[in-house]
């Protein structure tokens, strides 16, 4: 089972996310904040970091970053509902697929599909 792990600082939109996701077939950890989402990266696999972009403590691009040194396998798709952000995230992270807000809840299961539905992602 593919497993994501979701950083996004809204409460509501947290649960919302992480049921549609789930309703979806995959496995998800949530957490409130980047600093949280680095003890699970160390210590557990994830196919995908889905995160907010602006989130207290650290944001989305530096945890991408972090992701990327401690598990370089694991795809990065950011949230943000900043376009100025979006732009950032671009520019920082080019690999990164950037959602931005609002959306409905199928369009994120859609782009997450595509994810690992590409012929890159059967990378092992």
């Amino acid at each position: 089972m593919i497993r994501i792990l979701l950083a996004e600082d809204e409460d509501a939109m947290r649960t919302y996310l992480a049921r549609a996701l789930e309703n979806a077939g995959y496995s998800v950890a949530a957490v409130d904040r980047g600093t949280a989402a680095l003890p699970l990266l160390q210590s557990e696999h994830f196919d995908l970091l889905l995160s907010d972009i602006v989130m207290p403590e650290m944001d989305g691009i530096e945890l991408a970053q972090r992701c990327a040194e401690m598990s370089p396998q694991t795809k990065v798709m950011f949230i943000t509902g900043f376009a100025a952000v979006t732009l950032k995230a671009s520019r920082e992270a080019p690999q990164a697929k950037v959602l931005s807000k609002p959306f409905h809840l199928k369009d994120l299961v859609l782009e997450v599909d595509r994810i690992f539905s590409a012929p890159d992602s059967l990378q092992i």
